[in-house]
């Protein structure tokens, strides 16, 4: 991971966070995310994807989007730094020509004995395309003077807000550019990322990376996040184009024509309180939840994908009314609307600066529309019990780029045409 910029005061929000967060330790997690956002809240990820093969760079759509989450992955900001529309449109031309090259795999072109290697060889010799997904986005402040594109930015992207209950750090926030590379290997990812901040070397500047991973499922089912419990149950069945068309992608007609195939991205950072959280009794951790914690079954059943029966408990006696699951997706026909696709990797920072562990989440979610989806959710959860143990403190609003077609076309050509 990489450490950013400056600090910022967190605000307190209850004796435990401010206990393990402390003075010292803002600047080790300064950034900008919200809580849990809908950790079941039609939003998470099925089993992590086998190593090996992956979903083809060109299409309608971007890849690394509705495809099975990958064991490892590193989500980058970036400020553009390209001086104006013509070095933009550059810019985006070698992000795409290098991400196509690095998906489909192959052997580097030599550069003659007297230039440094094209390549930095952590992959040996010859390129495997290892399942590698590249998925890149644009931030609202891109839309501003300097490359004329005011007047074609997404209706709904804006600048991430504070929600309730987050404590935003500017220099984990926002960006231009979201770049997320994610494949079953960490040198994977970490080749693709040395290539591509080599090629677009003065085009671009990172603002902030996390890196992460998906855990195994463990014994089976949808992986876990660090506070043990399953992450990513309820999230809407994707591999149904119909449903993919209805919760995901943008359409044709409702937006600027430019954003046909695209998605709205939200990325949210959440450090968990895991030395405060290990303290709590299983019994008080499930009914904060609302599931329970070894078969990931909501309270009122026996298995991870059973559906809760909010209706035949009005009151909470079996899952609590501010259970997370219960507020993120209340299951009636007037939330229904409100359903996402959830991304979720753990990471781990090792130490802050006050002994603290420092790990906790990457939120990353897909929607057709951030008010009514993500924003939706988002209050719902404010002031839930999990606001003790969980520190939303970094990420950012983007627009996930219309797929490549094909070889001639390139990310971001029909917003720059």
């Amino acid at each position: 991971m990489t450490d950013t910029r400056g600090s910022g005061d967190l605000r307190r929000r209850g004796f435990l966070r401010g206990a393990a967060l402390g003075v010292g330790a803002v600047g080790a997690v300064a950034g900008g995310a919200t809580a849990l956002a809908g950790s079941t809240a039609s939003a998470a990820t099925p089993s992590a994807a086998p190593a090996g093969r992956g979903a083809g760079f060109h299409g309608s759509h971007q890849a690394g989007i509705v495809e099975n989450v990958q064991l490892s992955t590193a989500f980058l900001s970036f400020d553009v730094t390209a001086a104006d529309r013509r070095e933009l449109t550059e810019l985006l031309h070698t992000v795409t020509d290098r991400a196509r090259f690095l998906t489909a795999g192959g052997t580097p072109a030599p550069l003659g004995i007297t230039d440094s290697p094209s390549d930095s060889g952590t992959l040996g010799p010859r390129l495997p395309g290892d399942g590698l997904t590249v998925t890149a986005g644009v931030g609202a402040s891109l839309f501003d003077r300097r490359f004329g594109l005011t007047d074609r930015r997404p209706l709904r992207l804006s600048r991430m807000p504070a929600f309730a209950d987050d404590d935003l750090d500017e220099a984990w926030c926002h960006g231009d550019l979201s770049l997320q590379l994610s494949a079953p290997h960490p040198d994977t990812v970490l080749h693709a990322l040395r290539d591509i901040a080599r090629n677009t070397r003065g085009g671009m500047q990172a603002r902030w990376r996390m890196d992460g991973f998906s855990s195994p499922p463990r014994p089976s089912g949808t992986p876990r996040n660090h506070l043990g419990f399953k992450d990513g149950t309820a999230n809407p069945d994707v591999t149904d184009p119909a449903v993919a068309d209805e919760v995901v992608w943008v359409g044709a007609g409702a937006e600027p024509a430019w954003t046909a195939g695209g998605s709205y991205q939200v990325v949210r950072l959440i450090r968990m309180l895991v030395e405060f959280w290990d303290r709590v009794s299983l019994t008080e951790q499930e009914r904060m939840f609302g599931r329970s914690r070894d078969t990931g079954a909501p309270l009122d059943g026996s298995r991870e994908f059973d559906v809760p029966k909010f209706a035949e408990d009005p009151t909470g006696d079996i899952i609590p009314l501010d259970s997370h699951i219960r507020l993120a997706n209340p299951r009636t026909a007037k939330t229904d609307d409100s359903r996402l696709l959830r991304r979720a990797y753990n990471y781990d920072r090792g130490m802050d600066g006050n002994g603290n562990l420092d790990m906790g989440l990457i939120f990353v979610c897909y929607q057709q529309d951030l008010e009514r989806q993500f924003a939706a959710v988002q209050r719902r959860l404010a002031g839930e019990p999990l606001v003790d143990y969980v520190s939303p403190f970094g990420g950012g609003y983007f627009y996930a780029l219309p797929g490549v077609r094909d070889r001639a076309d390139w990310l971001g050509r029909t917003l720059l045409a």
